[in-house]
């Protein structure tokens, strides 16, 4: 771990200027950081880091703004539990226009948005829930303006735009089939500026701020093919599900209320997603990380995955192999120990013939040796 202590006196304008103002305690600073890092999956060699790059880090400006939504990626957050994570990161940034949080209203709303952009022009964060209508612009219009002229305008200063929620991300259920309204994308239309999607429907609150905090912090995350942060999206639920175990010996709830359902085996045959859901669920769950659908006895709806609804029904299997699921998982389990059972069999007669013919080799090199 880095032994560099990190500076006693942030920046006039910092973060961590903003935060003594605020009453937070170092001791407080510093547990805020280490539970940010944790919750980013940083090694712990990394909280110094963190300390010294939030604490000089200037308070950005963050505009939100909400479109073809139902205002359930913004209830998600601000439902978090107190004293919170998320509090504080908002605590460390202006949140400077969301029409929905704020106080202000009518023309005051929209003035506090366009001085937003003046001041902070080319360094505020633009944060987007909701799909945009482009069938029928005037169908969804925030002080007269539709949505899509609001989202070209704002994003031309924005410095990384945050896709909050599957609709933001994808287009989500507004984009569905016969998609009335035209709706599409924050990606379908901003292509020169960075775009971090955080999807779900709703996003996990701490995986919203935890974005915010990593971009205050180091800047871009590193993203994967659909620009999901992969410190939140890397891996499917599947791999990190506490039911694994028993979907690997093929024990399968067959319905809701059998007594497979009531022993927690796994949901994979009642149309559990998580095999091919990335998103951080199972590991940071919700409500204080109290539980997360799987654990309360629901299969995942793949909610963070493009056209989720699509995905052959919520209540059917991903595919059910030929004959009885969990005799198949057990077939498979012994087949792939066969496989290594041969497969060392077949090392260890290719190293005893080398040994073999080593020897051999040797044999005849000292016999030529004698008749030389």
């Amino acid at each position: 771990m880095s032994t560099r202590k990190p500076s006693s006196s942030p920046a006039p304008g910092s973060v961590g200027e903003y935060l003594r103002a605020q009453g937070i305690s170092r001791r407080g600073f510093l547990k805020f950081c280490t539970a940010t890092a944790s919750m980013m999956a940083l090694s712990p060699a990394f909280v110094p880091r963190l300390v010294e790059a939030l604490e000089k880090a200037p308070r950005p400006s963050v505009i939100w703004l909400s479109f073809q939504e139902c205002t359930g990626c913004t209830e998600s957050l601000t439902r978090s539990h107190a004293p919170t994570v998320e509090g504080l990161i908002f605590d460390a940034i202006s949140l400077d226009y969301h029409h929905t949080l704020q106080a202000a209203s009518g023309e005051a709303a929209e003035l506090a948005r366009e001085e937003a952009m003046k001041e902070n022009w080319g360094k505020y964060v633009l944060v987007v829930d909701g799909s945009i209508p482009l069938g029928n612009p005037g169908f969804s219009t925030i002080a007269g303006i539709s949505n899509v002229d609001m989202l070209m305008d704002t994003a031309k200063g924005a410095a990384a735009i945050v896709s909050v929620g599957t609709c933001a991300a994808y287009g989500g259920l507004p984009q569905a089939d016969p998609n009335p309204t035209g709706a599409v994308s924050v990606q379908d239309l901003i292509k020169d500026k960075p775009i971090i999607n955080v999807p779900g429907c709703p996003p996990i609150p701490v995986v919203i701020t935890g974005v915010l905090a990593h971009f205050l912090a180091f800047g871009l995350p590193e993203l994967d093919e659909l620009n999901r942060p992969k410190v939140f999206y890397g891996q499917n639920i599947h791999d990190r599900c506490y039911r694994r175990p028993f979907y690997e010996r093929g024990q399968f709830a067959e319905t809701f209320d059998d007594e497979g359902a009531k022993k927690g085996w796994c949901l994979y045959k009642l149309g559990c997603k998580g095999p091919t859901t990335y998103n951080a669920c199972a590991t940071t769950k919700w409500n204080q990380g109290a539980s997360f659908p799987i654990e309360s006895g629901h299969g995942c709806l793949g909610c963070s995955e493009p056209r989720f609804w699509d995905g052959g029904s919520f209540y059917k299997a991903l595919s059910v192999p030929t004959g009885d699921l969990g005799q198949t998982a057990g077939y498979a389990l012994a087949a792939g120990g066969a496989v290594g059972i041969a497969a060392g069999l077949l090392a260890r007669q290719k190293k005893a013939q080398a040994v073999k013919d080593h020897e051999t080799v040797t044999v005849n090199d000292l016999h030529k040796g004698e008749h030389s």
